[in-house]
Formats: C-alpha cells, sequence, structure tokens
C-alpha cells in the first residue's frame, strides 16, 4: 500500500449562509486516507462529518461554500477545481453510496436503466455494453437472478437490495475513493453485516479506499483501520481504530464509547437500583402487593391494584394473513402469513422486546396491539378485556391508555404544529381540561423529558432529531398512557441521543410505573432496555425469555446468528 495519501484534507472549512449571517459548518478539520484503507468519521448528527464527505465531493447545499484549507484528491486540489473538473472526478475516480435508498432511486426509473445512465454519463459504456454490465455490477453487489432484478423498480426491492444497488452503482465505474454515508444505518443487523461483508469484498479486490461516514463506533471500530472523531465541526481525535476505541485520549470519543449500545450492552439500571428503595417501601405500605410497580402507575381508572392483573397485556396464539392483488384486472392473488400463531405477555410495569429481520412480523405485532389492525385469528386482551370490537366509549379510553412513539419524528410530527400544539392536540382530542390547565400540563410534560420551555413555539423543522423525539414521547405521554408501544423509536438517532433517550424512557417507567412493548433490529439497544424478550423469524417466536438467558444462552441458531451480526460485538474496547 503507498504511503502517500490518496485524499489530504488539511483545515478544511466550510461555510453556510443563512439568514442570521455566515455559520461555519466544519472548522480546521485534516485527516488523509491512503490507497486502499478504510478510514471511518464518527460523530453525532451536526457533528461535520457528512459537511467534509459532500465537500469532498463538490455537492454541497447551494449556500455553502469551501470557505478555507484544501481537499488534495491524487494531487488535485478539489477546493480550487472547476465544477467541471469535480464533475468529472464524481463516479469515475470518487463514488458515492449514499444513506436513504429510498430516496437516492428515481421510484420511476427501472434500477437496471439508473446504473445504465450512471455509466454513459461517466462515458465507461453505452447501449448494449452498458446493459450487460450493469447486470454483472448487481452480480457483483450479490443480487440473485441480476438481469431479472435489473428490470424492476425500486420499490420491488427490499432495503438491503436497494442498498446493494446502490453499491453496484457506486462501484460502477471502478473509483480509486468510494464514500460511504451512513450506508447500513436504516438496516436489520444481519443485513448490514452481508452488505458490509461485500462492500469490503469488492473494495479489497478493486483496491478502492473507503471513507465510511458514521455514528456505530462498533461499526468503525470492525470496518476501518483508522478512526476520525468530530465534534462540533471539529477533528477532535484521529488514530488506529483498536487504538483510539481502547484508549480514547478526548472527552467526547470517551462518551461516544460510553453512549455506543453495540459496545456496552447492558441492562440501564436506573429503574433497578433507584426503585430497589422505593419499591421496599411500598412493599412495607403494602405487604401482600407485589405487582404494583413503584411509584404506582398513572391512569388506572381508580382500579384497585388488587383487582388489577399482573400482565397488562396478553397475546395469545394471534395470527395475521393478507391478501395480495395479482396482476392485472382478474389476476389470482396470494396470501401471506405476515404473524403465525404469536403469543407472549407483558407483565405491568416492564419492558418487553420484539425482535427480528426486517419482515419477521413484529411491527404487524405492534399494530395488532394498537388495535390498527385486526387479527386473523387468536386474541389479544388488555386489561383482562379482548382489544377490538368494542363500544365507541371503550375504544376512546383504550387509546388513552396504550400509545406510540413511531421510529421516525421527522415524519411523526406534523410539520405545522408548533412543539406546544403537538403536545396539547390528545388532551384537546379527549376534552381533557381547560386552555390554561392544558398548558400548564404541557409545561408538566416538557419538564418529564427534559426540554427548556422556550421550545414551545417552535416548529418540527427547527428542532434536533433528539428534540423532536422528546416531543414524541411527551406527545405519547399527555394522557397518561399505562402502555407504551416504541416501535423502532430510536433507531434514526445518533447514539449519544440514543442513549438519552433509553435513559428517559429507563427513567420515565420508574417514576410513572409504565409497561413498555420495545420494537427493534438492534439487539444492543435491547439489551440495555428490556426485560424479556421475544425473536421472531418469518411470523413465529422462534425464542424467548429474560434478555440476560437469551443473550447469554441463545437456544436457537437464528438468535445466535443476530447475536453474531452486531458491529463490534467481539472487540474488547474497554481494555488498556
Amino acid at each position: 500500500m503507498s504511503r502517500e495519501p490518496l485524499l489530504s484534507i488539511r483545515d478544511l472549512e466550510v461555510t453556510f449562509r443563512t439568514e442570521q449571517g455566515e455559520t461555519t459548518a466544519v472548522r480546521g478539520a485534516s485527516f488523509d486516507v491512503l490507497p486502499g484503507e478504510t478510514v471511518a468519521v464518527v460523530g453525532e448528527s451536526g457533528s461535520g462529518k457528512s459537511t467534509t464527505a459532500m465537500a469532498v465531493l463538490g455537492l454541497l447545499a447551494q449556500n455553502g461554500r469551501v470557505s478555507g484549507g484544501s481537499l488534495v484528491f491524487d494531487g488535485e486540489d478539489l477546493a480550487r477545481a472547476t465544477p467541471a473538473a469535480r464533475a468529472r472526478l464524481r463516479g469515475r475516480e470518487i463514488g458515492m453510496v449514499p444513506q436513504d435508498p429510498m430516496s437516492n432511486l428515481n421510484p420511476v426509473m427501472r434500477v437496471g436503466d439508473q446504473i445504465v445512465e450512471a455509466l454513459e454519463d461517466t462515458g465507461v459504456a453505452r447501449g448494449a455494453e452498458a446493459r450487460r454490465r450493469t447486470v454483472e455490477l448487481l452480480e457483483e453487489a450479490g443480487l440473485p437472478d441480476a438481469e431479472r432484478r435489473a428490470r424492476q423498480y425500486p420499490h420491488e426491492f427490499s432495503g438491503g437490495m436497494r442498498q446493494r444497488a446502490l453499491i453496484a452503482m457506486g462501484l460502477a465505474c471502478r473509483p480509486r475513493l468510494l464514500i460511504a454515508d451512513e450506508p447500513t444505518s436504516a438496516l436489520d443487523v444481519t443485513v448490514q453485516r452481508t452488505i458490509l461483508d461485500r462492500l469490503e469484498e469488492l473494495t479489497h479486490e478493486l483496491g478502492t479506499a473507503v471513507l465510511l461516514i458514521t455514528h456505530d463506533l462498533g461499526l468503525a471500530a470492525e470496518r476501518a483501520q483508522r478512526v476520525v472523531v468530530m465534534y462540533r465541526g471539529e477533528v477532535v481525535e484521529t488514530g488506529p481504530a483498536a487504538q483510539l476505541l481502547r484508549d480514547p485520549q478526548h472527552e467526547y470519543t470517551r462518551r461516544l464509547l460510553a453512549a455506543a449500545p453495540s459496545l456496552a450492552s447492558r441492562r440501564i439500571q436506573i429503574a433497578r437500583s433507584a426503585g430497589e428503595t422505593a419499591e421496599a417501601d411500598l412493599l412495607a405500605s403494602h405487604p401482600g402487593d407485589v405487582h404494583e410497580p413503584a411509584g404506582g402507575a398513572p391512569g388506572a381508572s381508580g382500579a384497585s391494584s388488587d383487582a388489577r392483573p399482573d400482565n397488562i397485556i396478553e397475546v395469545r396464539a394471534v395470527s395475521k394473513r393478507f391478501q395480495l392483488r395479482g396482476r392485472g384486472l382478474w389476476g389470482r392473488g396470494t396470501e401471506i402469513t405476515a404473524v403465525d400463531d404469536v403469543s407472549f405477555d407483558i407483565p405491568r410495569g416492564t419492558t418487553v422486546a420484539v425482535v427480528g429481520e426486517s419482515g419477521s412480523g413484529k411491527s404487524t405485532v405492534a399494530r395488532m396491539m394498537l388495535d390498527l389492525v385486526e387479527p386473523t385469528s387468536g386474541t389479544i386482551t388488555f386489561e383482562g378485556r379482548p382489544v377490538g370490537g368494542r363500544d365507541r366509549a371503550a375504544e376512546v379510553e383504550f387509546r388513552r391508555r396504550v400509545q406510540p412513539i413511531f421510529q421516525d419524528p421527522y415524519a411523526s410530527l406534523d410539520p405545522l404544529y408548533t412543539v406546544h400544539r403537538t403536545i396539547e392536540e390528545p388532551l384537546r382530542a379527549h376534552g381533557r381540561g381547560d386552555a390554561v390547565s392544558r398548558r400548564a400540563r404541557v409545561h408538566e410534560l416538557l419538564d418529564a423529558v427534559a426540554l427548556p420551555r422556550d421550545l414551545l413555539r417552535r416548529y418540527p423543522a427547527e428542532l434536533s432529531g433528539g428534540q423532536r423525539q422528546r416531543v414524541a414521547i411527551a406527545r405519547a405521554l399527555a394522557l397518561e398512557p399505562e402502555l407504551v408501544v416504541c416501535d423502532e423509536a430510536v433507531s434514526a438517532l445518533d447514539v449519544i441521543v440514543q442513549s438519552q433517550i433509553l435513559h428517559l424512557l429507563a427513567d420515565l417507567q420508574h417514576r410513572l410505573g409504565l409497561s413498555y412493548l420495545f420494537i427493534s433490529h438492534d439487539l444492543a439497544v435491547v439489551r440495555q432496555i428490556a426485560d424479556q424478550v421475544c425473536v421472531m423469524e418469518r411470523g413465529r417466536i422462534v425464542e424467548q425469555g429474560t434478555v440476560d438467558d437469551v443473550f447469554d444462552r441463545p437456544q436457537q441458531e437464528y438468535t445466535r446468528m443476530l447475536l453474531d451480526s452486531i458491529p463490534g460485538r467481539d472487540l474488547d474496547l474497554r481494555s488498556a
């Protein structure tokens, strides 16, 4: 491997024009990427890592510019190159695999045509030769039946298949540098490992250097030779991956390391350690009742604790089948089984996680528990009463007592509602209080999720991802629910924000006696938050038990495969 850098970034500064004036997003950043080397740039949202990558590609937003420093690629300073020169390098010399395959593939073009377009635009191949090369590229990226797949549209691909198509596109011109910006953050751990393994194989065969942008320290430690840590637009630490992560020198790197669930997968102890004294006091005052959670459960409708069942919700032999329409007007449809004979309970005041790959049926289970989808067979009971088929009053009461927190805070908050209106809306819908009492309740909820009150007049677009998710949690708590369904509620967040939200959920559970159904594909996160776990594969629960039993002594090969796929699982980064 040549020791001369393929990419050398020195004192890079990137600024953006805003209504308030110019703001600096990257300042004084310096690092190198050697030929054939994988360098990971890690940091939370807003740290400047993706902005640095876009500066290299010459794809900054119209209000952004490189205002200082140099970006030298193979002897040419990209910061001073003409737009035509940068365009010539993109694709041919510098490829890219972006984060979100659904928004980076044209939904109205066949996948193969999009790769053909990339080949023709860069002059690598044309016509029949470009189409033949496209099939080869899809095969290299690991897509079976590539010739047929090339004729399909993006919506006919799974998330992993779409990401493979983007890898094929990024490597189509055999670039010398590939920039992979969070290439697997939205994928399950098993699909993620398959994609990264294939990317590693291809780049190794081609001798391609990789600049990997990620917030996952486990992934960085496992896949990169060197790691660059960015914080608030600056490079605060850089060095060999294993050395830097075993012995971090900067406080921010230590914070990232402590927050990363893939490197520190243990149950959050806030509810247990803080709850021991409260539980002892509770047992002393109510010696016959061992099931009521510390702090009591709000919104219990005045029922005595002795009359309440131990399990807040029970799922018994539930199945869900969907009818798919056939092709054409008279085409025969097919039936698929999304959930097959699933049974489990959620004990009051605990967290039960349902994990599995995409398509395993876990989100369908969540929708049935929320009474958004009706089971084909089986029963779901909440507080001993069947879910679904109730009168209007019972339905409204169920909606109050069971609340969801969805994955994407960008999509789950109304962009036209202020923070105050968003949190107040459930109170309005259920006719709770007057304007004064509702405002007081909104203030209480903001305090509960540790958000400042000066955010009340802001809109979702003015908040960070972590702030938006805290608003979503506050909204879910507005009606004092007893069960909260968290469907991938932290998967879109950076590790530090993710850790803050997980600790917040654990603290709220301790203080309010909440029960959680926690849907996730991230087993490292599950170990931090859950008491019990159900592992789903192809619609069925293949293993369930306490988190310690399932994680430390898995009985099924599928569970072991999921655990083995956690990035950085086998890296001992805590030792000196």
